[in-house]
């Protein structure tokens, strides 16, 4: 679905990031909800791994904190990663890539990927865990490049909604 509706912001005009039917679908389900808590916490746990990680690679005290750490970190991206993907369908009708989030959609690809790429070294041994521990940092460091990109997003989506009740944002 193309989305048609257009805003002007201080770049020009920019398509709303939805439609009605969209943003009336995406206050109604609980998957907003899910995400809203979800975000956060795989945050958290980002910031937390990041601290044992470098720690690690300062120190070389800490592995299995890091490890540990890394792992907490995948699950919640893996789960938001599903639970994201059935928001994005309830929204936009399309389990990935709708238009609205194509490159967060394909960023969130290469943070998946990173972080796999570190479950298939630990779980093999394919790796040292110094290599390890930086292959956690690229995927870190796309995990932030893509979290922006979301905050963005919710920034958009909030502009959007402020300028359609009259309100400055």
């Amino acid at each position: 679905m193309q989305m048609t509706q257009t805003t002007g912001s201080s770049s020009g005009t920019r398509s709303r990031l939805y439609t009605a039917e969209e943003r009336a679908r995406r206050d109604a389900t609980p998957w907003t909800i899910v995400q809203g808590v979800l975000a956060p916490a795989q945050f958290l746990a980002f910031a937390v791994s990041l601290v044992l990680v470098l720690r690690f690679l300062w120190t070389g005290e800490g592995y299995m904190a890091a490890t540990v750490s890394i792992l907490v970190k995948t699950g919640f991206l893996y789960v938001i990663m599903v639970t994201g993907a059935i928001w994005e369908k309830v929204v936009f009708g399309q389990y990935l890539f709708a238009p609205a989030f194509f490159w967060e959609d394909v960023f969130s690809f290469a943070v998946i990927a990173l972080h796999t790429l570190y479950i298939y070294g630990l779980w093999t041994g394919a790796f040292t865990p110094h290599a390890l521990m930086f292959i956690t940092l690229a995927a870190y460091a796309t995990y932030v490049v893509n979290a922006g990109q979301f905050l963005r997003k919710l920034r958009l989506a909030r502009l959007d909604q402020a300028s359609e009740q009259g309100v400055p944002a």
